[in-house]
């Protein structure tokens, strides 16, 4: 079964919303993820529940091949984004970790749960969610899934040791339970459990990792053109060069989540969401709210189930990445994010 994703204007988008009940502030809401919800819902009367793959990239902006950076090398990302769908104006609702995760992991916004200064819950006080408000991972738990928060080191099996039982980052600014998540990865699942995975990679974060790792091309500090507001300096430019290269370097870890589920011939029943937590950390990106800082990548992939070749123009935030008011199997959810709010 394939996924027609409509690419309307948000004026239509809006009444489509209206119309499935889906109101308040979630204004811009697209009906894309409300059609992989229903989805999934379809298809609980059997074994036909896809795997989800979150891949979310640390402090990178939109500077992929297939967003039209022509210094980068990303094969495997620009492939993800001929065979799914492409989004060109995804935003993050906070330009920065911590907030921008807690929102993504909930379906809430931070001002909404007390998450919305970066951090602020490492201390004394410590921020509690409210009753009502789940992880996305525990609606996954409830439905049967297999549940995951994983990096790139946990892409490649055999696990090393090390990293067998480490969590990847979760960064969320409130406390939370660490049973929701099952694993760093699924091989622990049972024999046709589907899996719901949060794949952490360092993105811009792993300058220095990717400006001497060996395995994927890089920048010439020369070709770099720097964005009209930062100075034309040298140091600006190798930094510039040196994150540029971090995109082949997430690109190189695509790779290899891809040739795990080709090689446990489970790609075609996986849909993957790809985007970033927000923008490159620079200034006027992270930490500011300029386009630089919350206009994120957002691709979505899954054979036979995501309509590909298509792009979306719509507006709209990662926030949405929720399930609306969904069912799987004998699991329901009750539709309680920023609800006429």
């Amino acid at each position: 079964m394939a996924i027609m994703l409509p690419m309307r204007g948000v004026g239509r988008i809006r009444k489509n919303i209206w119309r499935t009940g889906v109101k308040g502030t979630m204004k811009y809401l697209a009906v894309y993820f409300i059609l992989i919800g229903a989805f999934m819902a379809e298809a609980c009367g059997g074994d036909m529940r896809p795997n989800i793959i979150w891949v979310v990239v640390e402090d990178q902006s939109r500077h992929y091949g297939c967003y039209g950076e022509s210094l980068v090398e990303t094969p495997n990302i620009d492939r993800l984004a001929e065979e799914g769908v492409r989004f060109t104006n995804a935003m993050v609702t906070a330009p920065v970790c911590s907030t921008a995760r807690s929102a993504l992991a909930t379906g809430m916004y931070q001002t909404s749960i007390g998450a919305h200064h970066h951090r602020s819950g490492r201390g004394k006080e410590k921020i509690h969610l409210p009753e009502h408000v789940k992880l996305i991972a525990e609606y996954f738990q409830d439905a049967g899934y297999y549940t995951c928060l994983g990096s790139s080191g946990h892409l490649e099996v055999p696990l090393k040791d090390k990293l067998a039982g480490r969590f990847g980052k979760s960064d969320y600014n409130f406390e939370w339970d660490e049973s929701v998540y099952d694993a760093p990865e699924w091989s622990g699942r049972a024999d046709g459990q589907p899996f719901f995975a949060q794949v952490m990679l360092a993105g811009g974060k792993a300058r220095t990792l990717a400006r001497a790792h060996e395995g994927i091309p890089h920048v010439e500090t020369e070709a770099v053109e720097l964005p009209p507001y930062y100075p034309d300096h040298p140091v600006l430019r190798e930094d510039w060069a040196a994150y540029l290269d971090t995109f082949s370097l997430m690109d190189l870890y695509v790779g290899q989540l891809m040739e795990r589920l080709e090689a446990e011939g489970i790609a075609e029943e996986t849909i993957i969401f790809f985007l970033t937590d927000h923008g490159v950390s620079h200034a006027r990106g992270k930490q500011f709210c300029y386009d630089e800082g919350i206009m994120v990548p957002l691709i979505i992939w899954g054979p036979e189930r995501v309509e590909g070749g298509r792009f979306g123009t719509t507006w709209l935030r990662t926030l949405i990445l929720r399930p609306p008011r969904w069912s799987l199997r004998e699991s329901r959810c009750r539709n309680t994010w920023n609800r006429d709010r």
